[in-house]
């Protein structure tokens, strides 16, 4: 039932819309071209400042530094209470969502949702967002060169989320 439903979401939107263009006497096809017309351009200015976003992050993980940093940080993260395992993911998140979803998956299948490490990474994921991601595509694509405050706000925000997350799964789920 609940799959018959949801299939049937997406097509009685398309109608109900075409419906109410067709009641205000709108050309809803033309109105359809113009607009995808319209989208090509913004692709077209958007997809530098992806391009290169995604160039960055793959070099950053094709370097091997994240074992260096491993190495280094695991007796702080013993000594703070958080699994190692996470820092994958508290690196990417601000950088990629869909990264930092694919560590959570990883994380998931190795150590399960209900783990300790499962319930962190999961806090995680919904307290922090994608910050360069934004500053990249969004900010980028409209031009805003001037991104210093932004930045150093959203980073701030992550760095609370993050920190938050650790106090409040270790209260709530103690490893």
């Amino acid at each position: 039932m609940i799959e018959r439903i949801s299939s049937l979401i997406i097509p009685l939107l398309v109608l109900i819309v075409v419906g109410y263009g067709i009641f205000k006497k709108i050309n809803v096809y033309d109105v359809f071209v113009d607009g995808a017309t319209e989208s090509f351009d913004m692709v077209l200015t958007m997809f530098p400042c992806l391009l290169g976003m995604i160039f960055g992050i793959n070099i950053f993980l094709k370097s091997d530094v994240l074992n260096y940093v491993f190495t280094f940080l695991k007796p702080l993260f013993s000594r703070l209470n958080v699994p190692i395992e996470i820092f994958p993911m508290m690196i990417l998140r601000p950088i990629s969502g869909s990264s930092s979803l694919a560590i959570l998956n990883n994380l998931f299948a190795h150590y399960g949702p209900d783990s300790f490490i499962g319930r962190l990474a999961s806090v995680i994921q919904g307290s922090t967002d994608t910050t360069f991601y934004i500053l990249t595509l969004y900010f980028g694509s409209i031009g805003i060169k001037k991104i210093r405050y932004s930045l150093w706000a959203g980073l701030a925000a992550d760095v609370i989320g993050i920190v938050s997350a650790v106090v409040i799964v270790n209260l709530f789920f103690g490893a």
